[in-house]
Protein backbone atom coordinates (compact mmCIF):
# COMPACT_ATOMS: atom_id res chain seq x y z
CA UNK A 1 0.00 0.00 0.00
CA UNK A 2 1.49 3.41 -0.93
CA UNK A 3 2.31 5.81 1.87
CA UNK A 4 -0.03 8.74 2.33
CA UNK A 5 1.51 12.21 2.07
CA UNK A 6 1.98 13.91 5.39
CA UNK A 7 -0.49 16.77 5.83
CA UNK A 8 1.80 18.70 8.20
CA UNK A 9 4.53 18.96 5.59
CA UNK A 10 2.15 20.23 2.91
CA UNK A 11 0.64 22.80 5.29
CA UNK A 12 4.00 24.17 6.43
CA UNK A 13 5.26 24.29 2.83
CA UNK A 14 2.39 26.60 1.86
CA UNK A 15 3.51 29.45 4.09
CA UNK A 16 6.85 30.99 4.92
CA UNK A 17 8.29 29.69 8.21
CA UNK A 18 9.32 32.22 10.84
CA UNK A 19 12.95 32.35 11.98
CA UNK A 20 12.04 30.99 15.43
CA UNK A 21 9.58 28.36 14.17
CA UNK A 22 10.76 24.73 14.10
CA UNK A 23 11.60 23.46 10.62
CA UNK A 24 10.14 19.96 11.17
CA UNK A 25 7.79 18.34 13.64
CA UNK A 26 9.24 15.80 16.10
CA UNK A 27 7.01 12.96 14.94
CA UNK A 28 8.16 13.25 11.31
CA UNK A 29 11.84 13.71 12.04
CA UNK A 30 12.02 10.83 14.55
CA UNK A 31 10.48 8.40 12.08
CA UNK A 32 12.89 9.46 9.36
CA UNK A 33 15.89 9.17 11.69
CA UNK A 34 14.95 5.74 13.01
CA UNK A 35 14.39 4.41 9.49
CA UNK A 36 17.84 5.55 8.36
CA UNK A 37 19.78 3.98 11.29
CA UNK A 38 20.60 0.30 10.83
CA UNK A 39 19.67 -2.06 13.67
CA UNK A 40 23.33 -2.80 14.50
CA UNK A 41 24.15 0.91 14.96
CA UNK A 42 21.11 1.70 17.12
CA UNK A 43 21.91 3.70 20.23
CA UNK A 44 21.82 1.93 23.60
CA UNK A 45 18.77 2.36 25.82
CA UNK A 46 18.89 5.65 27.71
CA UNK A 47 19.50 5.71 31.43
CA UNK A 48 17.36 7.72 33.84
CA UNK A 49 19.85 10.60 33.86
CA UNK A 50 20.06 10.80 30.10
CA UNK A 51 16.25 10.58 29.82
CA UNK A 52 15.90 13.61 32.11
CA UNK A 53 18.46 15.54 30.07
CA UNK A 54 16.67 14.67 26.84
CA UNK A 55 13.31 15.72 28.29
CA UNK A 56 14.55 19.24 29.00
CA UNK A 57 13.83 21.61 26.13
CA UNK A 58 16.99 22.69 24.38
CA UNK A 59 17.18 26.38 23.72
CA UNK A 60 19.38 27.71 21.02
CA UNK A 61 19.82 31.12 19.55
CA UNK A 62 18.36 29.81 16.31
CA UNK A 63 15.15 28.58 17.98
CA UNK A 64 14.40 31.63 20.14
CA UNK A 65 12.38 34.72 19.38
CA UNK A 66 14.55 37.32 17.62
CA UNK A 67 15.46 40.40 19.63
CA UNK A 68 13.67 42.74 17.21
CA UNK A 69 10.42 40.80 17.49
CA UNK A 70 10.57 40.49 21.29
CA UNK A 71 11.17 44.24 21.69
CA UNK A 72 8.23 44.91 19.38
CA UNK A 73 6.05 42.62 21.51
CA UNK A 74 7.16 44.25 24.76
CA UNK A 75 6.50 47.73 23.40
CA UNK A 76 2.98 46.74 22.32
CA UNK A 77 2.24 45.02 25.63
CA UNK A 78 3.36 48.17 27.48
CA UNK A 79 0.92 50.29 25.49
CA UNK A 80 -2.05 47.95 25.28
CA UNK A 81 -1.75 46.79 28.88
CA UNK A 82 -0.09 49.74 30.60
CA UNK A 83 -2.53 52.44 29.51
CA UNK A 84 -5.68 50.62 30.74
CA UNK A 85 -3.91 49.63 33.98
CA UNK A 86 -2.96 53.26 34.63
CA UNK A 87 -6.54 54.28 33.95
CA UNK A 88 -7.68 51.62 36.44
CA UNK A 89 -5.40 53.08 39.10
CA UNK A 90 -6.49 56.62 38.26
CA UNK A 91 -10.11 55.55 38.80
CA UNK A 92 -9.36 55.26 42.51
CA UNK A 93 -7.67 58.65 42.62
CA UNK A 94 -10.48 60.39 40.71
CA UNK A 95 -13.18 58.72 42.83
CA UNK A 96 -11.36 59.74 46.02
CA UNK A 97 -11.20 63.35 44.86
CA UNK A 98 -14.88 63.22 43.86
CA UNK A 99 -15.96 61.81 47.22
CA UNK A 100 -13.91 64.40 49.16
CA UNK A 101 -15.70 67.15 47.20
CA UNK A 102 -19.12 65.83 48.28
CA UNK A 103 -19.99 64.12 45.00
CA UNK A 104 -22.19 61.11 45.79
CA UNK A 105 -20.42 58.18 44.16
CA UNK A 106 -21.57 54.59 44.77
CA UNK A 107 -18.77 52.23 45.67
CA UNK A 108 -19.96 49.61 43.19
CA UNK A 109 -19.49 52.15 40.37
CA UNK A 110 -15.85 52.62 41.34
CA UNK A 111 -15.43 48.86 41.57
CA UNK A 112 -16.98 48.19 38.14
CA UNK A 113 -15.08 50.97 36.36
CA UNK A 114 -11.71 49.96 37.83
CA UNK A 115 -12.47 46.28 37.16
CA UNK A 116 -13.22 47.13 33.53
CA UNK A 117 -9.94 49.01 33.10
CA UNK A 118 -7.90 46.26 34.75
CA UNK A 119 -9.69 43.65 32.64
CA UNK A 120 -8.74 45.58 29.51
CA UNK A 121 -5.17 45.65 30.80
CA UNK A 122 -5.12 41.86 31.09
CA UNK A 123 -6.52 41.49 27.58
CA UNK A 124 -3.92 44.02 26.41
CA UNK A 125 -1.12 41.62 27.29
CA UNK A 126 -2.44 39.01 24.89
CA UNK A 127 -3.37 41.54 22.25
CA UNK A 128 0.06 43.16 22.48
CA UNK A 129 1.82 39.87 21.76
CA UNK A 130 -0.61 38.70 19.10
CA UNK A 131 -0.81 42.03 17.25
CA UNK A 132 2.95 42.43 16.91
CA UNK A 133 4.49 41.47 13.61
CA UNK A 134 6.38 38.20 14.12
CA UNK A 135 8.40 38.85 10.97
CA UNK A 136 11.79 40.45 11.61
CA UNK A 137 11.74 42.60 8.48
CA UNK A 138 8.19 43.97 8.85
CA UNK A 139 7.35 46.42 11.62
CA UNK A 140 3.58 46.04 11.16
CA UNK A 141 0.80 48.59 11.54
CA UNK A 142 0.03 50.81 14.51
CA UNK A 143 -2.98 48.86 15.78
CA UNK A 144 -1.85 45.50 14.42
CA UNK A 145 -5.22 44.22 13.21
CA UNK A 146 -3.74 42.54 10.13
CA UNK A 147 -0.90 41.04 12.19
CA UNK A 148 -3.43 39.73 14.73
CA UNK A 149 -5.31 37.92 11.98
CA UNK A 150 -2.09 36.49 10.54
CA UNK A 151 -0.73 35.37 13.91
CA UNK A 152 -4.07 33.91 15.00
CA UNK A 153 -4.18 31.92 11.76
CA UNK A 154 -0.66 30.60 12.38
CA UNK A 155 -1.51 29.59 15.93
CA UNK A 156 -4.77 27.89 15.02
CA UNK A 157 -3.15 25.95 12.16
CA UNK A 158 -0.38 24.82 14.53
CA UNK A 159 -3.02 23.67 17.04
CA UNK A 160 -4.86 21.76 14.32
CA UNK A 161 -1.64 20.09 13.13
CA UNK A 162 -0.72 19.09 16.68
CA UNK A 163 -4.20 17.73 17.36
CA UNK A 164 -4.21 15.74 14.10
CA UNK A 165 -0.74 14.38 14.82
CA UNK A 166 -1.88 13.27 18.30
CA UNK A 167 -4.91 11.53 16.77
CA UNK A 168 -2.71 9.72 14.25
CA UNK A 169 -0.33 8.60 17.01
CA UNK A 170 -3.29 7.36 19.09
CA UNK A 171 -4.62 5.39 16.12
CA UNK A 172 -1.18 3.89 15.52
CA UNK A 173 -0.90 2.88 19.19
CA UNK A 174 -4.37 1.31 19.07
CA UNK A 175 -3.38 -0.72 15.99
CA UNK A 176 -0.17 -1.89 17.70
CA UNK A 177 -2.13 -2.84 20.82
CA UNK A 178 -4.50 -5.00 18.75
CA UNK A 179 -1.58 -7.00 17.28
Amino acid sequence: MPAEPDSTESTSAKRKLLPFEPKTRQGNSNAAKSASIPAKQAAPKPTAASAKAAAKPKRSKEGGIPEVVSRRMIRRVAWFSGVPSLLGISTFVVSYIAVTHDVPLPTYAVLLVSLGWFGLGVLGVSYGVMSASWDEESAGSALGVVELQTNWGRMSSAWKETREQARQEARAQAKRAKK
